[in-house]
């Protein structure tokens, strides 16, 4: 009976075994990563960068992430899952290496071109895993158990990391924590390569090309219309993105710790985990388009609730907004899947990538300069922005309509 449930409950989660070796993965490396990367802007000020350093490093997360999304996908689709990877995490791990071994914030920049990469990077390759493996009606829920899980060291990271500059102070907590990181995706790296089996390169007349412009063809007219809002949004999501730390250390009428931040960043990545499951649950089975639009009114609403926060508790609500805005997320990266052509899944979820993180940079960077004519320029210039994309998906997004009935057999 116990053996029954416990089947019935992986097939519920959609949990076979190469989403078991994915998933540690993305637990060890994340929580590696998350011990500092939130406190970069931070440590960027502290080594003698100013606020254009600290948009210059939230810039290059966007433009690299869209730069790097593309060849990830294609390596995935060239080299199989398990071997580009390995690839991936061994450019992070120098990344890590770089910070921890030079302590000027040139060098920090210079790694942060590595480490920063890392999700978007992987994120083509673990998304073609779900795809492979799991039948349309639980692809849902398989990236909803990535994006949970994902959240754990997004909890715990920066709660940890903020103790660690509680006890030896910015410059050297940071890169203590980077040396975690690095030990941390070591156990990663063995990990991945032992539990996640090796699919193998595609064979040659089924691989796709390097060229994103050659490969523009795998964006559909449905894709084109969700990449528009998104790209919108993500503006709104990315103006302020890099100065929420800086906001709430140092801005406002009462300050938080860094504890304190490692805090409501654990608010919020516990108030995403709590939505995922029943979520997805739901989004399988019915019209896909509501948990989107819903996904993107909550990133809409915290730029101006974080404007309006002056106080730890008013921070901590706002950010019980930021984690719903996760709401619909692993629903719309299922959509992209879901359109992708069967031989391209990985490509087509990296140029959509490319093409929308590319675009969205130029807000990280314009961020920057937003800031510095006050914060209130910066929030409510990104509010707007997320305005606009809520309504127009919402006015003219399309929905795929319900997904075929459950088949039992291929969740065995």
């Amino acid at each position: 009976m116990a053996k029954a449930s416990l089947h019935h409950t992986a097939a519920f989660l959609g949990l076979q075994r190469s989403i078991l070796g994915m998933l540690a993965m993305v637990v060890l490396v994340g929580m590696g990563e998350r011990l500092a990367e939130r406190f970069l802007p931070i440590y960027l000020l502290a080594l003698g960068g100013g606020a254009l350093s600290v948009g210059l490093l939230n810039g290059l997360d966007n433009l690299l992430s869209a730069l790097y999304s593309f060849p990830g996908g294609y390596l995935a689709d060239r080299l199989g899952v398990k071997k580009s990877l390995l690839v991936f995490n061994l450019m992070a791990m120098s990344g890590f290496a770089v910070v921890i071994l030079i302590p000027a914030w040139p060098a920090v920049i210079g790694g942060a071109v590595l480490f920063l990469s890392w999700t978007a990077i992987s994120l083509p390759a673990t998304m073609s895993l779900v795809s492979q493996v799991l039948p349309s009606e639980k692809r849902t829920m398989g990236v909803s158990m990535h994006s949970l899980v994902r959240r754990l060291p997004m909890a715990l990271g920066p709660l940890l990391g903020g103790t660690f500059i509680s006890l030896w102070g910015v410059a050297a907590g940071v890169r203590l924590a980077f040396a975690a990181a690095l030990a941390l995706a070591v156990v990663a790296l063995l990990m991945q390569q032992r539990l996640i089996p090796d699919d193998g390169p595609r064979p040659q007349q089924n691989r796709p090309r390097l060229n994103p412009f050659h490969a523009r063809h795998l964006l559909g007219p449905e894709l084109k219309g969700l990449l528009l809002s998104d790209i919108l949004i993500r503006f709104c999501e990315q103006i302020p993105y890099a100065f929420v730390v800086v906001w709430c250390m140092r801005t406002i009428a009462s300050p938080v710790s860094a504890v304190q931040f490692g805090v409501l960043t654990t608010v919020e990545m516990v108030t995403a985990m709590l939505i995922y499951i029943p979520v997805a649950h739901f989004a399988d089975r019915g019209n896909k388009k509501p948990f989107v639009v819903m996904t993107f009114v909550f990133f809409t609403i915290f730029p101006l609730a974080l404007w309006l926060s002056q106080s730890f508790w008013l921070l901590a609500a706002a950010f019980v907004l930021r984690g719903l805005k996760e709401f619909g997320e692993p629903t719309r990266k299922a959509l992209i899947m879901d359109l992708a052509p069967e031989n391209a899944k990985a490509s087509t979820f990296g140029l959509y990538y490319l093409l929308r993180d590319t675009v969205v940079s130029l807000a990280a960077f314009g961020g920057a300069f937003l800031w510095m004519i006050s914060p209130a320029v910066n929030f409510l210039t990104a509010f707007a922005f997320g305005a606009v994309g809520t309504v127009l998906f919402a006015l003219r997004g399309k929905d795929l309509g319900r997904p075929p009935a459950p088949n039992p057999e291929a969740q065995d």
